[in-house]
């Protein structure tokens, strides 16, 4: 491995951490600034299906930001562990990560929430890693699987070759 792609990976992993402290916090404009203009997040119907573009992943982020918290910082807490990261190319990785999702709304002695797997596609747009797709592997308390391996999750469906590494 290169150095280059090990500070890619490190910016990789700051990208994702920099999504959960932003979707916890509430903030907006913070989280919209990870993401690339023709972003899609692809997530199970209870969690609002596949938000399609920037505009629309706002608009349903802003959704959950009510739902999950009125609005209110710090009442979810996402936990992102164990990142598995993958180049395709020089511009373009995948990545999955553990997710452990904590509710703090009605304080109940339990506040896990959910547990997951995320599932990225990156892109690097003007020298700056952002993320591209999204999708989740929600494992309890209800299980809905997707599956892959970083560096064939996503490129083999959006082109019919084989991914490779750099």
């Amino acid at each position: 491995m290169t150095l280059d792609e090990l500070l890619a990976i490190e910016e990789i992993k700051q990208l994702r951490s920099k999504y959960s402290y932003c979707y916890d916090s509430a903030d907006i404009d913070g989280l919209m600034s990870l993401f690339t203009d023709d972003a899609v997040c692809e997530w199970d119907a209870s969690h609002g299906g596949t938000w399609d573009g920037v505009e629309d992943i706002r608009k349903n982020y802003l959704a959950c930001f009510q739902a999950y918290g009125e609005g209110q910082p710090w009442k979810v807490m996402h936990a992102v562990t164990n990142p598995w990261i993958a180049f395709v190319d020089e511009t373009t990785a995948e990545g999955r990560w553990f997710m452990l999702d904590f509710n703090f709304l009605d304080l109940t002695p339990d506040p896990l929430g959910c547990i997951g797997i995320y599932n990225d596609l990156y892109k690097k747009v003007d020298g700056k890693w952002l993320i591209h797709r999204c999708k989740i592997d929600f494992l309890y308390p209800n299980r809905d699987l997707v599956g892959g391996t970083p560096g064939t999750m996503w490129t083999k469906k959006e082109t019919a070759e084989p991914a490779e590494g750099v």
